[in-house]
């Protein structure tokens, strides 16, 4: 007879549940996931640096499509990690609630019976002492102290215990499992109600405030996180201090900064703070890191009217080594009210910045990474930047299409020492004032943080007391032997053996000692018996 549909659907989803809940599965799933992380660390990750994303699909621009269609540039925002994430979380779980029931039944239950024959045990010992019973047992109690003994009469005057010992390698083993599932629980709450962001703050006095995400150069949200309750806290960079060695590698970072955080931001209180590479602002919950740094060039304009404008905006560095940088640092002419106008005559100062100058010819490069000799090359753009386009651009560059288009152009081209100006032809002059360092700060806040390094411990702990301890059993058997009494021993080691074949012959030799004789050669009535071990 075929069984009913209902009957099949029922026994594949029972199948189906054993299946996934086992072990074997959970380390299969375990492995798939550390094989499915390793695109995020091979492969440029949107959420991290979109600009490299966009430079891999430059350098493939085959491959680099076909990667994205399956998610490979976020590839822990794609739905197939998350399965993976889940399907683990559920096999775990399954594993474990039926291995903690069967723990408390073990737990609970009476330590086995003594075995008929102990010799065929893997540890054995045997031997004769001039004691009784009773003195026998009571030695065997106070030796084994700290395991778990049942004590059982056998008739006829045979008394045996029964011990065993390493229940805590199960609970090991337990913490171990719930720990991992702890940390994906972590993880996951850290990518729901986390966020990061990058700023850049200029190392002049220059404050950031954690205050909403458009205070922020880039911004990362968890899930539930619409960046309208961030951790209220505001910083100051007042000062930025690298050291260097000869040889231009950097020798320390060292960043002077100020904070207010909770009752600071009412009463308007600073407190100082160093911040330094690896060892980041901890306030208000959050964490500031210092990722990055490099220098802003500060440059006056001065138009034929007489007004002033200056400007200082973060460079960036194109080789970390020598700190060549590039970047734009644009104005709007004052004083026009004139939208037409005022598009036109916009300023941009782009180039290279070297914070020690080296020339070849006139092409300048840099040869130290510190201000010892800052020059910058120039070229002073004027026309429409296309600031109102609508359209976003970098803080490093101009709009290549308004210069494609005509509506911008290069109107003076010069190397600048600090100090020195350029003039151009309309009388507006560019002053070279000096330079500032900026630092690069992210922000990163994870309530989970806590909980993960805690399960992270729970983990370490969990494998090594797993690993350290080992489940065994002892069973002495006493029997009256004319004045004396003879006494047998058994042992058995219910996980890996190493180790315990020393413990039980240390073990015998303190039960059998009150012979007087060497352990493993008591007096028995046929001559010397030594314990036969495997």
């Amino acid at each position: 007879m075929m069984p009913g549909p209902v009957k099949t659907t029922l026994a594949f989803l029972r199948n189906t549940w054993r299946g996934l809940t086992s072990m074997r599965t959970a380390l299969v799933l375990l492995f798939l996931l550390a094989m499915a992380a390793l695109p995020g660390a091979l492969i440029p990750q949107r959420s991290l640096n979109q600009r490299e994303v966009d430079k891999y699909f430059a350098e493939y621009p085959t491959l680099a499509p076909l990667l994205d269609k399956v998610g490979a540039f976020e590839v822990f925002a794609s739905v197939w990690f998350a399965s993976i994430y889940v399907l683990l979380f559920v096999s775990l779980i399954g594993c474990l609630l039926p291995r903690c029931l069967e723990y408390y039944r073990q737990v609970r239950a009476r330590p086995v019976r003594t075995p008929r024959n102990l010799a065929r045990m893997p540890h054995h010992d045997k031997g004769e002492l001039d004691a009784s019973p009773d003195e026998v047992l009571a030695s065997a109690r106070k030796r084994l102290r700290g395991w778990r003994i049942e004590e059982r009469d056998e008739g006829k005057g045979v008394r045996s215990i029964s011990a065993e010992r390493g229940y805590l390698r199960e609970v090991g083993n337990l913490l171990f499992h719930f720990g991992l599932v702890g940390l994906l629980i972590g993880v996951a709450g850290g990518k729901l109600y986390g966020y990061e962001g990058q700023v850049i703050v200029v190392a002049d006095g220059s404050e950031f405030c954690n205050s909403g995400t458009y205070n922020y150069d880039s911004f990362t949200a968890g899930l539930t996180v619409d960046g309208t309750q961030l951790s209220p806290f505001c910083v100051r960079v007042n000062d930025f201090d690298v050291k260097y060695l000869h040889t231009g590698q950097v020798d320390s970072f060292r960043v002077d900064l100020e904070y207010q955080s909770e009752d600071d931001l009412e009463t308007g209180a600073w407190k100082p703070h160093i911040l330094e590479v690896n060892h980041p602002l901890r306030t208000a919950g959050d964490r500031v890191y210092l990722t990055g740094n490099g220098y802003a060039p500060k440059f006056t304009v001065t138009f034929p009217d007489g007004q002033k404008r200056t400007g200082v905006t973060q460079w960036q560095p194109m080789d970390v080594l020598t700190m060549l940088s590039q970047g734009a640092t644009k104005f709007d002419r004052p004083g026009v009210t004139d939208e037409v106008q005022r598009r036109q005559n916009q300023l941009a100062i782009t180039g290279l910045f070297a914070p020690t100058a080296a020339f070849d010819g006139s092409l300048l490069s840099s040869r130290f990474p510190d201000t010892l000799d800052p020059t910058a090359a120039v070229d002073v753009m004027r026309g429409d930047l296309g600031l109102d386009s609508g359209r976003g651009q970098s803080i490093f560059g101009v709009d290549q299409g308004m210069v494609d288009q005509g509506r911008l152009n290069r109107v003076a081209r010069q190397n600048l020492r600090v100090g020195e100006e350029i003039r151009l032809d309309d009388g507006t002059t560019v002053h070279f004032d000096g330079v500032e360092r900026w630092a690069n700060l992210q922000v990163s806040h994870d309530p989970f943080q806590p909980w993960v390094l805690g399960f992270s411990i729970a983990v370490i702990f969990g494998i090594g007391s797993s690993l350290a301890i080992r489940r065994r059993r002892v069973w002495v058997r006493v029997r009256p032997q004319g004045d004396g009494t003879l006494v047998e021993l058994g042992g058995l080691a219910r996980t890996d053996q190493a180790g315990y074949g020393e413990e039980f012959t240390r073990l015998a030799a303190d039960l059998l000692a009150g012979s007087g004789e060497p352990a493993g050669q008591a007096r028995t009535d046929s001559g010397p018996v030594r314990g036969r071990k495997s």
